[in-house]
């Protein structure tokens, strides 16, 4: 992953005393600026503030309508970084992560404190009650008294669910096993719909959207297919790459759904047969199998070489291994690190929604 050379070169600078850096230049490749989102989306506070004091454990829960209002909040955060400092003043957050986690755990920390509230961080199960037999259950009753809502991620799929059952605060899903990760999802969604804003309004002509992974077994994969049917108008088909190796590509009912929410779905185990003519490439090889993780897909690689159609996008929702090539980082078909850098603004938007705050940034431009 580490180009050798690379480290020569910077080695050579800091001997030379080239350590000074350019603030100003941008730190995502692509064109990622919001703008051309936020005019197209009128607002509507009503609609979210139907999701006042609600638990978020679904990307099934989300209609096109409570997407597009989400979306338009986190364009405002984001083409307004510095004028929202206070929304979530004197609020907090429990920040549980029960499984290991850089992106997803630091960009709801840093959504957070970008809007001014405060942070009660569990990153070891072993510190905590579990690690003597107390229940969610039981953590959750606890919760109630310290902070005003709960991220949550863990391994177990069941853990959401068993903590809603005692939380009078709102709880976030930041991925459960192999089930679901909604918010990641909805920063996926929110990457491709700043890249191609026409699409939310159905005036596109049909993308075409290819997903490495296996739906099944990948929470990011199952919760972006289920956003990505609110938009199936604007979308020519869906087609998953797979190895051919995974016994049940699709949960039961799960295609069908899919299917009978409007999403054109094939499947292939070429990568090749079809690259060429996707928009957008979305690559993930890394699921969780019980108590670890599972690489699936070994053989399907890009890089700076793939035959990829000109203007394509790739995503990936990170971390990568040898599947996503660094040859890319600095084409314009990295629009990854656009996705990392909109999570944070997606996850403001839903925390400011979830915690009744909305009243303090509607029409504030």
């Amino acid at each position: 992953m580490v180009n050798k050379s690379n480290i020569q070169e910077a080695e050579l600078a800091l001997e030379a005393g080239a350590v000074e850096f350019e603030p100003e230049t941008p730190d995502v490749y692509g064109d990622a600026h919001p703008k051309d989102l936020l005019r197209k989306i009128p607002e509507e506070h009503d609609v979210l503030k139907e999701l006042s004091n609600k638990h978020i454990a679904t990307a099934a829960q989300f209609e096109k309508q409570t997407l597009l209002q989400l979306f338009r909040l986190s364009a405002k955060y984001e083409s307004n970084p510095d004028r929202f400092s206070t929304p979530l003043k004197g609020k907090i957050m429990i920040s549980a992560f029960y499984e290991p986690s850089t992106r997803t755990r630091l960009s709801f920390e840093s959504a957070w404190h970008r809007l001014g509230g405060d942070i009660m961080s569990i990153t070891d199960r072993s510190t905590t009650g579990i690690a003597k037999g107390e229940s969610l259950y039981d953590i959750g009753e606890m919760f109630n008294n310290y902070g005003d809502c709960v991220v949550l991620r863990d391994n177990d799929e069941n853990s959401v669910v068993e903590m809603m059952e005692s939380l009078r605060i709102p709880i976030i899903n930041a991925g459960n096993g192999t089930d679901e990760h909604p918010t990641q999802a909805l920063a996926d969604v929110y990457t491709i719909l700043k890249w191609r804003p026409e699409i939310m309004m159905g005036d596109s002509q049909g993308i075409k959207i290819c997903i490495v992974g296996v739906p099944s077994k990948m929470r990011t994969i199952r919760s972006l297919l289920t956003l990505l049917s609110r938009f199936a108008d604007a979308i020519a088909e869906v087609v998953i790459i797979h190895d051919g190796q995974t016994e049940e590509l699709f949960s039961p009912g799960q295609k069908e759904k899919l299917e009978e929410d409007g999403l054109k779905i094939h499947t292939k185990t070429m990568l090749s047969d079809c690259l060429h003519e996707m928009d957008v490439i979305y690559i993930n090889t890394i699921s969780w199998v019980d108590d670890d993780i599972e690489t699936i897909g070994e053989g399907f690689k890009l890089n700076a070489s793939s035959p990829l159609k000109k203007g394509a996008i790739i995503l990936h929702p990170l971390a990568r291994g040898d599947e996503l090539d660094t040859s890319l980082d600095e084409t314009p078909h990295n629009w990854y690190f656009a996705q990392a850098r909109g999570a944070v603004f997606i996850r403001m938007a839903l925390l400011t929604c979830i915690t009744r705050r909305t009243d303090r940034v509607m029409d504030v431009l």
